[in-house]
Formats: C-alpha cells, sequence, structure tokens
C-alpha cells in the first residue's frame, strides 16, 4: 500500500542526482525515479564508468566521486540538482578488507555530499543507513527505533556517522536530510553480488536455477532482517517525498518487511525446486558481522510518521525471484 503523503512534498525534488547509480540498489531506483519524475530529471551517477548502458540511454548520466567534493559540486552546479539521493557506499565485507577506501568514500563521501548540498540550491538529501548501525549490544529481537548503537565493523561505524550528521544537517543547518536502515536487499540482478553479508540470499536462488546446489557462507541458523527490493525501492521515495511536517526523526527509521535464515530460504525454494540442495562452508569475517546485526527491527516509528508498510513477505519474493532470475539466466545462455 503506497504512502497516503507520497506526492505531498516533490517540489523540493525537480531535479535529482543518485550517487553510486551502477550499485545493486541504484540500478533500481534510477528507474523508479524516472518514472515518477521524469527521464531528464533524473542524473545517474557512478564513480567510473560502470552504469548499465539501459540507465545510460533513459536519461542524463554522469561519473561522480564521492571523495571529491570539487567534482560533486560542479555536477550540483551543471544539472541544477535540488534533491540527492546518496547510494555510494562500500559493503560490509569489502569495508573490512579496504578499510582505507572504505572509510574515504563511506565517511568522507557522505560529508563532501552533505556539505556541498548545504553550501549549494539542494534542499533535500536522502541518505540510506543499514541494520549494520546496530552491534552486538543492540536487542536483536524487534529492535527498536531508538536504541543502542555499537556497531564492531567499519560498515556499520560509517552508517551510525552518516546517521548522526544527517540529523545535525537537518537539525542544525536547516538541510531537510532523511534516512532510513535498510534490511539486507534482494534482488534480481545482472551480476552476482559479492561484497554483503546478506548477499547469500541473492546468491542461493542463481545457485538453486543454474546448478541445484548453493554453499552458504553463513551457519544455517542465522536469522536477518531482509526486504525485497520493490518494498526497499518504495520505502525509500515514500520517505523522500513525504511531508517533512510529520517526520520527528530524520535520518534513522527502521523499517522491515521479513526475517528468515539460510536454512529457512532454502526450504522456501525447496518447495518450489525439490531437488535443490544446501551446504553450509561458513565464512568467520561474514558469520561475525551477521552475528553482530539484529534478528528482526520494530519499524513501528516508519509506520507511524510516514505509512510505511511493506508488500512483499518471503513465499511471494520467493516466487518472484525465481521468475526473475531465471529469466536472467536464459538471457546470459
Amino acid at each position: 500500500m503506497a504512502s497516503p503523503l507520497i506526492g505531498l512534498y516533490d517540489d523540493a525534488m525537480k531535479k535529482i542526482l543518485v550517487t553510486g547509480a551502477a550499485g545493486q540498489i541504484g540500478r533500481e531506483l534510477v528507474p523508479a525515479l524516472r518514472d515518477r519524475y521524469g527521464s531528464e530529471e533524473v542524473v545517474a551517477a557512478g564513480h567510473n564508468t560502470s552504469l548499465p548502458e539501459a540507465t545510460k540511454k533513459a536519461g542524463p548520466h554522469t561519473v561522480v566521486d564521492v571523495t571529491s567534493p570539487d567534482q560533486i559540486g560542479k555536477v550540483v552546479e551543471e544539472y541544477g540538482i535540488d534533491a540527492i539521493f546518496h547510494l555510494s557506499t562500500i559493503l560490509s565485507a569489502l569495508a573490512e578488507n579496504e578499510p582505507q577506501k572504505a572509510h574515504a568514500v563511506n565517511i568522507n563521501g557522505l560529508y563532501n555530499v552533505l556539505e556541498v548540498a548545504y553550501q549549494s540550491d539542494v534542499e533535500r538529501v536522502l541518505i540510506p543507513s543499514s541494520i549494520a548501525a546496530f552491534g552486538p549490544e543492540t536487542p536483536r529481537t524487534c529492535t527498536p527505533n531508538d536504541t543502542i548503537q555499537k556497531p564492531n565493523t567499519l560498515y556499520g561505524i560509517a552508517k551510525v556517522y552518516g546517521e548522526l550528521l544527517g540529523n545535525y544537517y537537518s537539525r542544525q543547518m536547516n538541510l531537510d536530510v532523511r534516512g532510513l536502515r535498510l534490511p539486507g536487499i534482494i534482488s534480481c540482478m545482472d551480476f552476482e553480488p559479492t561484497a554483503g553479508t546478506t548477499d547469500y540470499a541473492i546468491l542461493m536462488f542463481f545457485g538453486a536455477l543454474r546448478e541445484g546446489y548453493f554453499s552458504c557462507y553463513l551457519q544455517p541458523d542465522t536469522r536477518l532482517p531482509m526486504m525485497y527490493m520493490p518494498d526497499a525501492i518504495r520505502a525509500i521515495v515514500d520517505l523522500a517525498s513525504a511531508d517533512i511536517n510529520q517526520l520527528h526523526h530524520r535520518a534513522d527509521f527502521n523499517i522491515h518487511a521479513m526475517s528468515f535464515t539460510p536454512a529457512e530460504l532454502a526450504s522456501s525454494i525447496q518447495e518450489r525446486i525439490p531437488a535443490f540442495e544446501i551446504g553450509y562452508e561458513v565464512d568467520p569475517l561474514r558469520q561475525a558481522i551477521a552475528d553482530s546485526w539484529p534478528e528482526a527491527l520494530d519499524d513501528s516509528v516508519a509506520r507511524d510518521e510516514w505509512g510505511w508498510e511493506p508488500l512483499y513477505g518471503i513465499d511471494a519474493m520467493v516466487d518472484d525471484m525465481l521468475v526473475r532470475v531465471g529469466e536472467r539466466l536464459v538471457l546470459a545462455g
């Protein structure tokens, strides 16, 4: 169900810049925004030439290195940007392996985007956070929106920093900054992801349809919050266009759709593909990261303040993913 608030504050988003447009979320957010606001009004930005051809053909696109404030400022001025969806990030497992790069992109890059926005005519910035913003001391079941946050990963530390800095710019600098804590995001991609701890869920579908087998790097009983991409896109757009007068929080909204374990996802797939088999070869780094994250989130604040409500549970998600991944594999030959 779409939020009844959608559309009330869209006037602040006439010309939109999406950083990280080549990433998992960016590849689907850009088309959704172009459908809503017009193809020429949404500028897709990647850090190199990795943008999908369909994205480049459908509307304006550019290269933005978020570690360069001058480059961000140039693009904002050139295109007359008044809203930024800042998706550029180095994901959890990769951040642990490349800490300097992660700091440059996840911390310096975020500051650069907010400071350029503040110094220019940008009116609104959307900065997704993550369940990684929590930590081992956070309540793991029905995690409250406002709770202790002591993450033990560089990615999580950067997300807490982003929430705090976003709230600061919103409250102290009068820049409209909004953000939401995304669970693990499941989607059918044209490449197989490797950098995220929750990416096993995507890889399992490819394994089930291609080899009939998948070796999971998390333990079978590792329960984590998950969300199907259509819900994630709708949540991002709904929050970005909601009436700010209804928002008591700013850059730190919990959102939730479903929680499951690798074993439960495998069981759901096996109901559709009985011959599918799963094995486990646990990666200690990713398992430790997953063990520090919540099992489920209390998203009542988002429901109350901007009407959030998910549409997909595990069964609907599995049905749709099997169709989409099957089509992707056919196209890939």
